[in-house]
């Protein structure tokens, strides 16, 4: 007959997991049901949130803080927390507006408000002074969720077509492999017409043809 596991034996093992995990590990609790059930899990985060030892940093998002020598315990990066909640709550993202800018390195903006387009619920989380926010979309938008055309589609839509310019192109054409800018094909459809050209010349169809498309645009406003 299998003895039940204490509340302290499920903390150990917990607390294990998550340092397995490193320091500055996002998880939530269905991350450890396989240690125990449900109410031993929260129970255990709970004492373990006590003493310090992990972190509550929204409702079932918990973190290892890592620390720094003189700041103290860190934020974890907004996509962890997004990524985690993704998870748990089995519902697709995709980064949008300036922070999708930013990821790509299109603008120097960072965004207090960390924005994605999701097929789940909608709603905001408060990490520190960052707010994330879960807006819901056409099933459309979510389409080239988690692809690299996802992300283009919705930071050029950010920037709007007189800023998409040739030195914006020419950094994503230094900085993003080509294998995947090729991949930005397969997705065309489901971009607005205005970036169609630009997106193919991303692709590699020809790349020097990318500040003539850009130059071309911005002179027939």
């Amino acid at each position: 007959m299998s003895r039940k596991k204490s509340p302290h034996s499920i903390e150990a093992q917990i607390l294990a997991a998550v340092r397995a995990k490193g320091r500055g590990a996002v998880f939530a609790p269905a991350d450890l049901l396989e240690l125990g059930s449900r109410t031993a899990v929260d129970v255990a985060l709970h004492r373990l949130v006590e003493q310090g030892v992990i972190r509550r940093l929204a409702r079932g998002v918990y973190d290892l803080p890592r620390e720094h020598p003189t700041l103290g315990p860190l934020l974890p990066s907004p996509d962890a927390v997004a990524k985690t909640v993704a998870g748990r709550d089995r519902i697709r993202l995709q980064p949008a507006g300036a922070y999708a800018a930013n990821a790509l390195g299109l603008t120097e903006q960072v965004p207090a408000k960390v924005v994605y387009l999701t097929d789940g619920p909608a709603r905001s989380i408060r990490i520190g002074t960052t707010t994330i926010q879960f807006r819901r979309t056409t099933p459309k938008n979510m389409e080239a969720a988690g692809r690299l055309s996802g992300m283009v589609i919705q930071a050029f839509r950010e920037l709007g077509k007189d800023h998409v310019t040739p030195a914006r192109i020419t950094h994503l054409l230094r900085t993003i492999p080509a294998t995947k800018r090729r991949e930005l094909l397969a997705d065309l459809r489901l971009a607005p017409t205005w970036m169609h050209p630009l997106l193919r010349s991303l692709a590699g169809a020809d790349p020097t043809l990318v500040p003539r498309v850009a130059v071309g645009r911005r002179k027939s406003r």
